[in-house]
């Protein structure tokens, strides 16, 4: 989540401001949850490419160590100067202003085999995205009384017998290896053959001042097992990743994200979420992420108001103090309403102890036909900890959902 929190010393040793930063996972923090974010464009014009998805594109090894991609996404790389075999060899960790890609048709993210090992993906930060207080003071909207926190709840393993849609992203930024939660969900182009992960949009975009995070890959039921902190890091990917790692191919966040969020404070909360097309990193068996994990959530874009929402449950792997971010967590709680300008859509408020890494985890409520679906991923909390706040998702996450869905419409 994106908080306003002091300043922390990340494992490298190097000091970071908790807000829409990824904030390493590996760190301990008092503050509340840190989310990462990152943006990518939703909209009419916004996500991408041409329609036949090209520069989308994975990359492929051809067997002997070169790189093998479609000429559109190396078009796309060479307009910007990005050369595709030295991408591969390091060239992606040049964050030079002019190198760092950023509007929404810009997003390119080819695949480097084996980038996330086990090693990797344990010592991944979590950008944070808080609110404090005096981010409140001037609110013209509806906003309940803070709710009282309620205690995370370890989810039992095996995860992805309790939860199978949940897992984890994680994407390289300026300041290093970061990681947020996610939520496989349903592809109404492709029916029971979901390839569309959620998260938050400052997971895959790092807003106003930045551009498109990179590496960007979804491990879902991460840890399956449960293994503790010393035990994943003497784990063997295919342990800790055991239904796979999956590539983001294409991702679209809100355009409201892109112009307007920040690392901190609530910028661009209202619309802070962003959808992934994933595909396997080594190509599989030819099934599709859902049929993979055997399910996917539905969405829910009929925001119903607070006071027709029973309760709801928000699932991450928060990573932030007195969390590793190896264990996934529950908060359950009846929702509030938090506003940050009259203008923007209220947001989801609930209690929650979970802290930084539990950014972008999915929200779910059941819905009028009695099922579960997705209403909201986490987006910000207090330095303090104790709450988190989400989007309701309404016309404009629709959108951003059906292109990503209508892109990939034609492939089988």
């Amino acid at each position: 989540m994106r908080p306003i929190r002091p300043p922390f010393i990340a494992r490298d040793g190097k000091g970071a401001r908790r807000g829409i930063s990824p904030v390493p996972a590996v760190v301990g923090l008092a503050v509340a949850l840190a989310l990462t974010a990152t943006a990518c464009g939703s909209g009419s014009d916004s996500g991408g490419s041409d329609a036949s998805g090209q520069s989308s594109a994975s990359a492929t090894d051809d067997g002997a160590g070169k790189i093998t991609i479609p000429d559109g996404l190396r078009d796309k790389l060479k307009e910007h100067g990005i050369d595709i075999d030295k991408w591969k060899n390091g060239a992606w960790k040049n964050w030079d202003k002019d190198d760092w890609l950023r509007e929404a048709e810009d997003y390119v993210n080819p695949i480097i085999e084996g980038l996330w090992d086990t090693d990797r993906m344990r010592d991944a930060d979590d950008p944070e995205k808080s609110v404090d207080a005096n981010d409140l003071s001037g609110d013209q909207g509806v906003t309940d009384p803070t709710p009282r926190a309620v205690r995370a709840k370890a989810v039992p393993p095996a995860y992805h017998a309790n939860a199978p849609e949940a897992g984890k992203v994680f994407f390289d930024a300026p300041e290093g290896t970061m990681v947020c939660s996610a939520t496989v969900v349903e592809d109404p182009a492709h029916p029971g053959k979901s390839n569309l992960v959620w998260t938050a949009g400052h997971c895959v975009h790092a807003g106003k001042k930045g551009g498109w995070y990179r590496n960007i890959a979804f491990v879902p039921s991460y840890n399956n097992a449960g293994r503790s902190s010393a035990e994943v890091e003497n784990s063997p990917r295919a342990e800790i990743a055991p239904y796979g790692v999956w590539w983001g191919d294409w991702t679209q966040t809100s355009d409201q994200w892109i112009a307007q969020g920040g690392s901190t404070g609530g910028d661009g909360a209202p619309y802070d979420f962003a959808v992934i097309h994933v595909t396997p990193e080594k190509g599989g068996s030819g099934k599709s992420l859902e049929e993979t994990v055997g399910s996917a959530l539905p969405v829910d874009f009929d925001a119903p108001a607070v006071s027709q929402v029973g309760s709801i449950t928000a699932t991450g792997y928060p990573a932030a103090a007195p969390f590793d971010g190896e264990t996934m967590y529950q908060c359950q709680d009846e929702p509030g309403r938090l506003s940050i300008l009259r203008s923007d859509p209220t947001m989801y408020r609930i209690g929650c102890t979970m802290t930084g890494g539990s950014s972008g985890g999915g929200w779910v409520a059941t819905g009028s036909d009695g099922d579960p679906a997705l209403v909201s991923n986490t987006s910000i909390g207090p330095v303090s900890s104790g709450w988190l706040a989400g989007p309701r998702l309404g016309k404009v996450a629709k959108t951003v959902y059906d292109e990503v869905s209508g892109k990939f419409a034609d492939q089988q």
